[in-house]
């Protein structure tokens, strides 16, 4: 007892601590952007990529108003493009200063899902220590609102991928990869006082099949322990409990003969969790058993709280293209918090979830000053959503006029921006190309909402739509689909410009009987829900075709699942493009489309 009273109070003073470090860098924002311009700055001053902008200015010499000046007027707005010759001289072996005077040893790639290719990213030191910090400040928040038991345990749907070596030695692999394989993972579970159900061999298997079902395992034999349940994106969660729904029947003879399935031929892995669950359990294995079978009558409805009874909170990243998972998710969670976790990219973590109670579409992430240098990019939509110049369409690549780059000091509150990040890890004004709007502030730092990623993914002409007008356009088409007690599994588009006119596909995959009638009505109120002015336009004069709605059969994006991982991607970082022209993807889907519809919103 007096143990538990000691691990409480180390835990509430730690968490203490680190609020109130937040709390003091947020009142302090302009000042501490200043100074972490500075360190950045002096902490590379010399090598190749300042030099070129900056040549020989000491910034040693001068006052932080001066040098911000001076940074943001003499080096240019980058992109990846800018910045990738660098970073593959680094990962071909040169050890010269090109980006940071501290060495670089490993390389993060980005999931490559939304872009279609994989990209390294610096990954040092410094991106361990921030994400170690921004974990246990979020943990910090979340338990003065949903307090959970020292030493409990979490149920982690988490994964590393393959890391491997470049020409140059590097290590290359996932940001969480990296992460996971760190001390400063351990030091995260020993600090927040929850430690993760499943070993290490477990995360670092390499296969998502057979590192879902031991998650699965681990956490049925733990399920009296759990506190709260994890992922790092809302879709692995989903998918691991759809998975559940299949496999409940041999994990629970597994926990009754202290056995563990022939499906898990990873010889580490086998042994790892062989050593937990080394007893024979049939009272677990017949509890759980008739939980199932109430369960599965009711579709699985409150899942989560149902087999992990002292889970206070479902916790993942919830926002952009992770927000059609939430239905199916808060079927699982029954009335348990969606607790959005925090906002970051393989580049740089950005901001913390201060309010864990507010809705996931709601979501919030105050700005973290002291992890990055930001800056940001007003965005204004264009009056008519295209223009003509010199009589031909000006078909910029996206919907935006951009007003000059602003500090974080000077963002406004309702206005969009692109974020624009200086890091500790060798990445100077780096255009992120995410849509942000400032929803207030936390103290003296913004208050972020994300609203998307800024390529257009839907372009036929003059017609400009994003991600998320593509995820509102499913959404009011789907909930004709819920009437008809069926679920959307999950959907992709296609921009299909082989025939004249082109026109928009969606692809759906459902769970579900319904009628060819109520498909085609959604197929139609998906057409008409589009509201860019360009789109509209074109289908009124018919230079772009009526929308196509393919049903695909059960299991699709499970395959592209398959095809990306096959292919290097982590399932940790996995992301359903919602917009594809990858030849192999498209075949996949149109071979395995079963229904076709036109929509008839436009006569």
């Amino acid at each position: 007892m007096e143990q538990e009273t000691e691990i409480i109070n180390h835990k509430h003073k730690a968490e203490t601590e680190i609020i109130r470090w937040f709390e003091e860098v947020a009142e302090d924002a302009d000042l501490v952007q200043q100074q972490t311009l500075r360190q950045i700055l002096e902490l590379n001053h010399g090598v190749e990529y300042l030099k070129k902008w900056l040549g020989d200015i000491e910034v040693q010499e001068m006052d932080e108003n001066a040098l911000e000046s001076i940074y943001t007027s003499l080096v240019p707005l980058a992109s990846h493009a800018d910045l990738e010759p660098y970073i593959q001289r680094i990962a071909d072996g040169d050890t010269a200063p090109l980006l940071t005077q501290n060495p670089i040893t490993n390389l993060s790639l980005s999931s490559g899902t939304t872009e279609g290719r994989q990209k390294f990213v610096p990954f040092t030191s410094h991106s361990s220590q921030t994400t170690l910090q921004i974990f246990k400040l979020a943990a910090a928040y979340r338990s003065s609102i949903y307090p959970i038991k020292g030493g409990g345990k979490i149920l982690e749907f988490i994964y590393s991928s393959k890391q491997y070596r470049t020409k140059g030695g590097l290590i290359a692999g996932t940001a969480t990869t990296h992460y996971y394989a760190s001390e400063e993972f351990k030091t995260k579970q020993q600090e927040t006082k929850s430690f993760t159900c499943s070993s290490e061999a477990v995360i670092s298997s390499g296969d998502y099949k057979q590192s879902t079902y031991c998650h699965l395992l681990l956490g049925l034999h733990f399920s009296k322990e759990v506190e709260f349940v994890t992922s790092t994106f809302a879709y692995s969660m989903v998918q691991a409990f759809r998975s559940f729904e299949e496999l409940w029947k041999e994990l629970c003879h597994d926990l009754r003969e202290g056995s563990l399935s022939s499906r898990i031929n990873i010889i580490k892995m086998r042994k790892a969790v062989l050593e937990i669950i080394n007893l024979p359990n049939p009272e677990l294995a017949s509890r759980i058993e008739s939980i199932c079978e109430e369960l599965e009558r009711e579709d699985w409805f409150c899942l989560i709280p149902t087999l992990w009874p002292n889970a206070k909170y479902v916790y993942s990243i919830m926002t952009g293209s992770m927000q059609p998972y939430l239905t199916k998710l808060r079927h699982y969670a029954g009335g348990l918090p969606l607790v959005s976790a925090d906002y970051g990219s393989t580049e740089s973590w950005i901001g913390v979830n201060v309010d864990p109670s507010s809705q996931p579409e709601n979501v919030t992430f105050a700005v973290i000053p002291a992890f990055s240098y930001f800056e940001f990019i007003p965005l204004y939509r264009h009056k008519s959503h295209y223009n003509y110049q010199n009589g031909n369409i000006n078909s910029a690549n996206d919907d935006f006029i951009e007003g000059d780059v602003v500090p974080l000091s000077q963002v406004k509150i309702g206005q969009q921006y692109e974020i624009v990040l200086t890091t500790f890890t060798g990445l100077y004004r780096y255009r992120l190309g995410d849509v942000v709007e400032v929803a207030g502030f936390y103290k003296k730092t913004p208050k972020l909402n994300f609203i998307c990623r800024r390529k257009l993914i839907l372009t036929v002409n003059i017609d400009k739509n994003t991600e998320k007008d593509l995820q509102l356009v499913v959404e009011r088409g789907s909930q004709i689909l819920s009437k008809a007690r069926a679920d959307l599994v999950d959907f992709t588009s296609h921009a299909n410009l082989a025939k004249q006119p082109g026109h928009y596909v969606i692809y759906w995959e459902i769970k579900g009987e319904v009628e060819e009638r109520i498909l085609g009505e959604c197929c139609r109120e998906m057409d008409a829900s589009f509201v860019d002015h360009g789109y509209v336009v074109s289908r009124k004069t018919h230079s772009i075709g009526p929308l196509e709605l393919c049903i695909v059969e059960r299991g699709t994006f499970k395959k592209i699942l398959e095809y990306f991982i096959g292919n290097g991607a982590a399932m940790s970082q996995f992301k359903t493009p919602r917009c594809t022209s990858n030849q192999v993807l498209l075949k996949i889907l149109n071979v395995c489309t079963i229904k076709r519809f036109h929509s008839t919103a436009y006569g």
